[in-house]
């Protein structure tokens, strides 16, 4: 057997079957029902948050609104100002979160946050007007309604005291009266997948799931209120609303087992040295965050193996951490047969001696690694799709992974397209900016039901 025929089948286990996609999805709706379910969603991996956002854009929304973004090492606050169907202005400006308040008190991060909303206010100076808000607050939440969510657990490297289990609207609200300058009403608060989907709506009237592949991975679905045991509110009556968007959290499947009948030895090893072992099983196997390293753990394997570069690697590829997911995308966007990308990415790792075949094994190990991750995000899709049952949906999706890796797309348009019922068309759309315009987009539907 060469070479190139043994990284083949060493990389057979990266490859999932067609089987293995429907009882993925099989196993995905069964987890969904579970967390929406009032008997188990206790104990639910999948949680299937109740977002009570009830309503997505009809294009009528205009007016101005504020936007918080906070999800990341950086917050954003937006000024957007709707005129008519696809006609707005934004104004926006990102804000640091230093390291001492990330680990710090509750208090000191709220603080932080409204005395820059106010200074945003100010600068645009709309600090006399008073502005409804949107808060894309991108953190596990339970909702008790569009403006109540409690948070269930810090990620992302957050972990201030006394926000777990409080109300992050209050708070927010408490932190805006301490200062008293300036009049903004919190209209809603929503996850950035939620955001991904109104952002979408806004512009395409079908959407109807909204999905992020970036740093994280989650989606979220219009789901019908019968369906919602936990939804806190009458479901039926004459002017009541039959839909409810569903934030699945869907980055924790397979934390129960789920997923061990796909999972390798590179997902075990990324799991064990996480700051999270155990939790965020299926985000693992697809996001930003962990791609890289999951193709790199293999190219360390076959190095050792003497498959790749003559047996002999480098310092950086040996460490954890170096080969960056964006490595992947950039490997996988060589035209066939060159390897001009490939040649920078191992230059930088100090693999100079590498050959043209160690150079088209080094990409096929990389398109194994997206591949699978393109393909679980589309089991999950596909499911989606045909538990809706609707005759047309259009997918919202946004996150680094997809807008920058080559072939995404083209890879879950094919799969979704191989496991959707028949009778359904679909189609994915870049959303933009979600967690910015889909925040003010929510605020403004508030508004606009509000009147």
């Amino acid at each position: 057997m060469d070479v190139l025929e043994e990284i083949r089948e060493l990389c057979k286990e990266l490859i999932l079957t067609d089987k293995q996609i429907e009882e993925l999805m099989r196993r995905v709706i069964k987890e969904i029902n579970r967390g929406l379910s009032k008997e188990t969603h206790a104990e639910a991996d999948v949680k299937c948050f109740i977002t009570y956002v009830q309503d997505l854009p009809n294009g009528k929304e205009k007016g101005k609104f504020l936007a918080l973004d906070l999800g990341g090492t950086n917050f954003r606050v937006l000024l957007i100002h709707l005129k008519d169907e696809n006609d707005f202005e934004m104004l926006s400006k990102i804000y640091a979160i230093p390291q001492s308040i990330m680990l710090g008190s509750g208090t000191q991060l709220f603080d932080h946050i409204a005395e820059c909303l106010a200074n945003f206010m100010r600068e645009h100076a709309v600090d006399s007007e008073r502005l409804p808000l949107g808060f894309t607050f991108s953190f596990p939440l339970t909702q008790l309604g569009l403006t109540k969510g409690i948070l269930a657990r810090w990620t992302k490297g957050f972990n201030c005291s006394g926000v777990v289990g409080e109300d992050v609207v209050q708070l927010l609200k408490d932190a805006l009266a301490r200062r008293g300058d300036v009049k903004i009403d919190i209209c809603a608060i929503l996850n950035d997948t939620t955001g991904t989907l109104m952002s979408c709506a806004w512009k395409n009237h079908n959407c109807r799931i909204g999905l992020i592949v970036g740093t994280g991975s989650n989606a979220c679905y219009v789901e019908r209120v019968e369906n919602c045991d936990l939804f806190d509110g009458p479901k039926a009556g004459p002017d009541i609303k039959k839909h409810v968007l569903i934030n699945t959290e869907w980055g924790a499947f397979g934390d129960d087992g789920a997923l061990d009948f796909v999972r390798t030895e590179y997902d075990r090893e990324i799991d064990q040295h996480s700051i999270n072992p155990g939790r965020q099983l299926q985000e693992k196997m697809i996001s930003g965050m962990y791609m890289g390293e999951l193709a790199r753990l293999a190219i360390v394997k076959f190095t050792k193996a003497g498959l790749l570069f003559g047996g002999v690697g480098s310092d950086i590829l040996f460490k954890r951490g170096q080969f960056f997911t964006k490595y992947v995308s950039e490997i996988e966007s060589d035209k066939p047969g060159t390897y001009t990308y490939c040649r920078d990415v191992l230059d930088e790792l100090g693999l100079e001696h590498a050959t043209d075949e160690d150079c088209a094994n080094v990409r096929y190990i990389c398109e194994c690694v997206s591949s699978r991750a393109a393909h679980l995000v589309s089991a999950g899709i596909a499911a989606l799709i045909n538990k809706m049952d609707e005759p047309s949906v259009t997918v919202g999706v946004d996150g680094s992974v997809y807008r920058f890796h080559p072939k995404f797309h083209d890879l879950m348009v094919q799969k979704i397209r191989q496991f959707v019922k028949p009778h359904i068309s679909f189609d994915l759309m870049l959303s933009e900016d979600g967690s910015g315009r889909g925040a003010a987009l929510v605020a403004a539907v508030a508004c606009r039901d509000a009147q």
